[in-house]
């Protein structure tokens, strides 16, 4: 039975039991700041479990999730994966514990066909309820269940002790029994035993109790079922295998991996490398498809580190191979993996097939960065730790580590190298390996949890599935009237202070206040919440921001008149000028990617958009810079839409419906199953929920900012309309002539007068540099003379203020043509950076001393970058802090080679 036969007949299963099949939600929770990304089947059904029913109380998925959890068991176990596909079935008040136990035994025994003498089960120890369903009903041997504690057989774990408040239940797992481990000492071998005989296949959460503060549990007036199985998991049960990995659903892939990355005859691909690109290679496919952009950040971040650990296991076989120039000509490899991926998955999810190049140009320009990356820093992390290692005897052992500790750190947060890279890289010392390695990974993994535990100070995520703080049970959906109204009289249904509900507030609180209706716009695809006033007789509330939660509308706000109450009727009133500047962005957002989609071609998408009343974002997808021709075309093109007075109509259709008519709908979001359409013309439909000018006259001008690269293969445009546009304008425009006041020229003329100012300054200039090089040129000789001279070789050193390259490499070849044997060592520091020159004679280099060879040790040191020939090359950086450093050491490497040549 492959997987996809085994995905289709638990979904058909329990659509006989009466169950609604939701699609797979995305790996990027909407409206849900508590996870990064989607890590269970029941995150898209949190209203659901907190009472708030939308036309079904029964439902089944194939949900796609993704973990990081466990990243580094990834490859090492059986059954660890980041990407995978939970299969699950809920009851939301609906059926409880005896329907979820009897029908998870009937699709494990009978549609699956799994020996009933192969299952275990355990329960929570105080559930008796549980127990007694699988002893009378399902009928299974006494000796087959385990009752396990709070940690193991309770949802969250240990939640009675360590919380979340929120709800909570105890669960049932069941387990597959692979048969005894001759290597288990375990007498009274069992689910509990973590020896390997027993695979976890299914976990049945009982969610009939919410905690409150201090431990107590409260019965659910309505109780949930909400259920788990891995269905990679399961997949290796039925297909006889112990291991996920070598299920059918990974074939395609790991022969990819052997196709193109392990061909190596000096070192193969071990069993763990080969699982650990199989899984990631899933997860980035996955999660690039639903909009991820791989970058430094949040979700972006993860996606990166995966990318950069597949380019580290390929790098690292890739440098065991015989065929080297063939590999360096071509490195980059990763990405040719997307195709398997399609293979294996595409058919079962379209969306993958349907963004296949795009995600195999961001994956290559992930790796082709990291590889540039590992080939500038490797180098630099050998010379701090050959450094360091000089010093290792004038420091204690604790000390050396910490020492080592920050070194680790550093090549691995800031420069971006991986642990694995850097450890090989200081373990190449014999010294650091045996003496200092383990006590200086402690120290770095030490520095790294106090970042971490920083950037979760600074985020948004929160440590609780659910978020009580502002969402309580009963609260119903809130009726937005924005779309038409600006104004609308309302009840107030709840207010929030600090998190907790009260029932009034008085002039000068902080308060998030719910409305029964609103003509609020809370925040949302990129669209920022309204602002306002909500107000009654002597009450008046500021909002200065709106968000939602679920369908639930929150007006964030300060009270600055009077004494609000829960259940008071007040006047709900937007900032409609703002609202107003935010439609005229938001609109020009969906012709801007009209004008672009038509002048850079189809390709085109959305990646994400910004949309405040002073300006517009909007990222999209292409592979290159826009040149200056470029953009004057989309801005033309734009205004040239907004001229023709399109009107803007918005409509609700079945999504199915929507997408045949070619709406266009991106980035990973959500949809319910009615969907608004905006459309402008025959050029522009759009899926969209924000707030939209009427006519595109409406908008007025249109004027591009800045065109930057947000990521591989992710540009970003910013942009101004309106008033905005025309202030811009007007701003640059002063500009202009502030410029033609000062050169006292007209505006026409200000570019020929720049023109001839600059000549003249470079005529100065150089006038200024042939005086310069006179004088010290004429001091030359006595330079020399003073030269140290070790071994017949003059070591020639000087450092100059504001000379620029072009001279040094002047006096470099005077200089080496008034002395015979000569390493030249030249510098010259400006105010923001220094400029390095290294020229060697012909001599020398029969020496083995070249000058592109000395460069390509120091420039890393001093963060800068440079290359030239054996004869003379430079380099140049603007780490003038580390300059001083650099320079001397400079010269003890060339004496340190001079010595070596001479034995």
């Amino acid at each position: 039975m492959t997987v996809n036969e085994i995905r289709k007949k638990f979904l058909d299963f329990f659509a006989s039991k009466g169950h609604s099949i939701i699609a797979s939600d995305s790996l990027i929770p909407k409206d849900d700041d508590t996870v990064l990304f989607t890590t269970a089947g029941m995150q898209q059904f949190k209203p659901q479990f907190l009472g708030h029913i939308k036309g079904f109380n029964r439902a089944a998925t194939s949900q796609k999730c993704l973990r990081t959890d466990d990243l580094d068991m990834v490859g090492k176990t059986d059954f660890h994966h980041t990407f995978f596909e939970m299969l699950g079935n809920f009851s939301f008040g609906d059926y409880f514990k005896e329907e979820a136990i009897s029908w998870a035994w009937e699709f494990l025994t009978k549609e699956l066909g799994i020996g009933q003498d192969k299952l275990w089960v355990s329960v929570y120890k105080d559930d008796k309820e549980a127990e007694q369903i699988w002893l009378n009903k399902i009928g299974i041997s006494p000796e087959k269940i385990v009752r396990l504690g709070d940690h193991s057989n309770f949802w969250p774990a240990d939640a009675k002790e360590k919380g979340p408040n929120g709800p909570c239940g105890p669960c049932s797992e069941i387990f597959y029994d692979y048969g005894p481990n001759p290597e288990c000492k375990n007498d009274n071998c069992n689910p509990a035993c973590d020896c390997g005989r027993f695979s976890e296949v299914w976990n049945l959460v009982f969610t009939q109790f919410e905690r409150k503060d201090g431990g107590e549990l409260i019965p659910l007036p309505n109780k949930n079922i909400d259920t788990g199985m891995g269905l990679e998991r399961i997949s290796a049960v039925v297909q006889g295998k112990r291991n996920n990995f070598e299920i059918d659903l990974f074939m395609p892939i790991l022969a990819a991996i052997d196709k193109f990355i392990n061909v190596s005859d000096k070192r193969k691909l071990t069993r763990y490398e080969r699982y650990r690109i199989a899984d990631h290679i899933r997860a980035v496919v996955f999660a690039i498809a639903d909009g991820v952009i791989p970058s430094n950040e949040g979700r972006g971040y993860v996606i990166k580190k995966l990318i950069i650990d597949m380019a580290d296991i390929a790098l690292n076989i890739q440098s065991k191979s015989d065929d080297r120039q063939s590999l360096e000509s071509n490195p980059v490899i990763i990405f040719r993996l997307v195709p398997s991926v399609l293979e294996a998955m595409g058919d079962i999810y379209p969306e993958i097939s349907q963004k296949s190049s795009d995600i195999s140009e961001l994956i290559k320009g992930v790796e082709a960065s990291y590889i540039k990356v590992r080939k500038e820093r490797v180098p630099a992390l050998r010379r701090e730790r050959d450094e360091l290692v000089e010093r290792l005897g004038r420091l204690s052992a604790r000390e050396a580590a910490d020492e080592l500790g920050r070194l680790i750190f550093k090549y691995r947060d800031t420069f971006g190298l991986t642990l694995s890279v850097i450890t090989a890289v200081l373990e190449e010392v014999d010294e650091i390996k045996d003496k200092y390695m383990d006590e200086a990974i402690e120290r770095f993994n030490s520095l790294m949890r106090s970042q971490q535990e920083k950037s979760r100070s600074l985020s948004k995520i929160s440590a609780s599935v659910f978020d009580y703080s502002l969402l309580d049970l009963g609260l119903p959906k809130t009726e937005f009237l924005g779309y038409k109204m600006s104004r609308t009289a309302s009840t107030v249904l709840k207010i929030f202070v600090n998190g907790k509900s009260v029932n009034e507030v008085e002039k000068g609180e902080d308060v998030k206040i719910a409305l029964d209706k609103t003509p609020f716009y809370a925040e949302s695809g990129g669209q920022l919440g309204d602002t306002g006033c909500i107000s009654a007789e002597g009450v008046m509330v500021r909002v200065y921001d709106t968000h939602k939660i679920d369908e639930i509308f929150i007006h964030c706000g300060i009270v600055e008149k009077g004494c609000l109450k829960v259940n008071e009727q007040v006047h709900a009133e937007i900032d409609i000028d703002r609202r107003m500047a935010i439609m005229r962005n938001h609109t020009a957002t969906h012709i801007l990617q009209a004008a672009l989609r038509e002048i850079l071609g189809a390709h085109v998408k959305q990646q994400g958009s910004y949309v405040a009343e002073d300006r517009l974002r909007f990222d999209f997808s292409h592979h290159k810079q826009l040149n200056t021709e470029q953009l004057c075309l989309v801005e033309r093109k734009v205004n040239e839409y907004i001229i023709a007075t399109e009107t803007v109509t918005k409509e609700y259709l079945p999504i199915e419906e929507a997408k045949h008519t070619g709406a266009l709908a991106f980035f990973g979001e959500r949809y319910s199953d009615v969907v608004r359409v905006v459309s402008i013309g025959n050029y522009s439909k759009e899926f969209c929920g924000g707030t939209h000018v009427d006519n595109t006259g409406q908008i007025g001008l249109f004027k591009i900012i800045s065109e930057t690269a947000v990521a591989q293969g992710i540009r970003r445009i910013e942009a101004k309309t309106g008033f905005g546009a025309l202030d811009f304008v007007n701003f640059e425009e002063n500009l202009l002539k502030k410029v033609a006041s000062i050169l006292k020229v007209p505006v026409d003329d200000v570019v020929d007068r720049v023109n001839y100012q600059l000549k003249r300054i470079r005529t100065l200039e150089k006038d200024v540099a042939e005086l310069r090089f006179s004088a010290i040129k004429s001091s030359l000789d006595n330079l020399i003379k003073s030269a140290e001279v070790i071994n017949g070789l003059h070591i020639i050193k000087v450092c100059f203020n504001d000379v620029d390259i072009i001279t040094l490499r002047r006096l470099a070849d005077i200089i080496r043509q008034k002395c015979d044997s000569a390493v030249v060592l030249l510098a010259s520091r400006f105010k923001f950076e220094v400029s390095l020159l290294v020229a060697v004679s012909e001599d020398v280099i029969d020496r083995g001393i070249k000058a592109n060879e000395l460069i390509s040790e120091i420039a890393p040191i001093m963060n800068g970058s440079g290359g030239g020939r054996p004869q003379l090359a430079q380099a140049g950086s603007k780490d003038i802090a580390k300059f001083d450093k650099v320079f001397n050491k400079l010269e003890d490497i060339v004496k340190e080679k001079i010595n070596k040549s001479n034995k």
